[in-house]
Formats: C-alpha cells, structure tokens, sequence
C-alpha cells in the first residue's frame, strides 16, 4: 500500500492529552445503539447501551493536544492520508451515482475517553466507532496495535479497512438509513435488533470495498492485490463467529451483532468487485432475515 506524500484531509480534531472531565449525558437511546454497531470488536449491544445510559451530566473537553511520538505522527498522517482517499472517492460517487454532494465525516483522534454529541462517551474498549449525532468517525490509535496484536489482521490496509468501514457508517447516515433504522430498532425485539445491526454492519463493509475498488483511480493511495487480501483478512478477523469462538469456545448466531467472518469478507469482496454503491442493500438479502 502506497500512501506516503497523499494528500490529507483537513476534516479532523486532536483530543489526544486533552481531558473530557467526567462522564457525559446521552442523547438519545438511537445514537448509543449506532456507537455501539460501528465498533468492530463484538460485544453485547444491550450491556454497552445500559452501561452508557449509567453515565453521568456533560462537562467541557479542556487542556491541548499532546506531543505526538514519530510512531503516532506517522499514523496520524497514514489516518489522514486514507480519510481523505474516502473523501475523494465518496465525493465522485455522490455526483456519479445518486446525483448529490458529498458531506464528509469528522475523524476525532483520542486518547481512552472522549465525549460525543449524541452517542455518549466514547471509550478506547469500544475500538473506532461513528456517531451519527454529530457526524464524526472516534479514533484511539492504540487500536492499530490491537488490531494486529489481538486479531492478527496486518498490514497497512487493515487498518485503512477499518476507518473506511466507518466511513460506511457515515455514508449510512447520509441517504437517511440509519435514522430509519435507529427508529424501527426501539420498537423490535432483542433478536430483531440483533439481524438490523447485522445488516447494518455488513452494508458498512461493502461500502469500504466500494472505496477500495477506486482508490487506484480516484486518488493518491495506490494498492494491490496483497493490500485487498489484508483487507479481507481484517473482515474476516473481526467476525461474530470467530470472536465468540476464541472468547467462549462456542458461537452463539442469534446474538451476532456484526456478521460472520465469510459474511463480513463476502460483502467487502462485493463492494469491491461492482463499484457500486447502490448495489449494497443488505437489508433486501433474504440470507440475512
């Protein structure tokens, strides 16, 4: 994966050193259930969201950004490098194949704890997440490591897979899917709710593959066929059945909030085969119902 001289992307904020001071107030149950659906690592949906609604009133973020090591500017330009790959393909497919412009994301970068506007506070245990309260992708790098180390997904495009995965949250929310489904998820059942996160997450993987289908043709990252393997790698590491499989010994498929391991790789190769994002609709598959 070539990134080193792209350009990058202006759409950030730096928190990392910075304190939240406490615990913050939700705004509303749909932004946590959408915070906890854009991690990647698993969990229980219910528990994060009782655990969040336990929280406490808001307070300011205050201090300054920290002094970077080499290792952290070095991923904070890679971070950047591949936000603004997303920005530069997400901006012609808007044009090309739904007539719009594209309103880019946020990328926060911080350190263990940040607040939100609308989901809660962010926790690093979360891994990267997106709210769609204030439109804005929630960033601890630490996670770089975790996601070589604990999941063994390496490679550079491993994790440029996850934040274009975010990416596909945002886009979710930008055509009116997640307030749809943020809506319909408070009035269904515990098993319902888990096939909507499902169909949810798996859309946001096909998305990052539409993303990777043009990078080399719509901007300065250039990949090749090993950079794609890494990706599929990384879809596959963060499946429900392989985390549950490692955690428990077993898999439990009607608390899957995420999608199996082939599921997750299927739809990220098929976003990356077509190229087309209206392609995608998880939620019209009769597999996943």
């Amino acid at each position: 994966m070539k990134w080193q001289g792209g350009k990058r992307s202006g759409n950030f904020e730096d928190r990392r050193g910075m304190s939240g001071g406490g615990k913050i107030a939700l705004g509303g149950i749909g932004g946590i259930i959408v915070l906890v659906i854009g991690f990647l690592m698993g969990g229980d949906p219910m528990q994060l969201l009782q655990q969040a609604q336990n929280m406490g009133t808001q307070t300011e973020q205050s201090g300054q950004p920290r002094d970077l090591n080499p290792e952290e500017k070095r991923l904070t330009e890679f971070s950047l490098t591949v936000l603004q790959s997303t920005e530069d393909v997400w901006a012609k497919l808007f044009k090309e194949q739904m007539q719009q412009n594209y309103t880019p994301a946020t990328l926060v970068f911080y350190d263990g704890g940040t607040q939100t506007d609308g989901c809660g506070m962010g926790q690093a245990s979360y891994g990267p997440f997106y709210c769609p309260g204030d439109q804005k992708i929630y960033l601890d790098l630490t996670f770089n490591r975790e996601l070589s180390d604990k999941f063994g997904a390496k490679g550079e495009f491993a994790m440029a897979y996850v934040i274009a995965h975010e990416v596909g949250h945002h886009i979710q929310q930008l055509v009116g899917l997640l307030p749809k489904t943020n809506q319909a998820r408070s009035k269904l059942s515990e098993s319902e709710n888990n096939k909507i996160s499902v169909m949810t997450e798996l859309q946001a993987d096909f998305y990052a593959g539409v993303w990777a289908h043009y990078l080399n043709e719509y901007t300065d990252i250039k990949i090749d066929y090993n950079d794609i393997m890494d990706g599929m790698k990384a879809a596959e590491a963060v499946g429900d059945d392989k985390l549950q499989t490692a955690a428990q010994g077993y898999a439990v498929p009607e608390s899957f909030t995420h999608g199996t391991s082939a599921q997750r790789m299927a739809w990220f190769k098929k976003g990356y085969d077509s190229g087309d994002m209206r392609a995608g609709n998880t939620f019209e598959d009769p597999s996943l119902r």
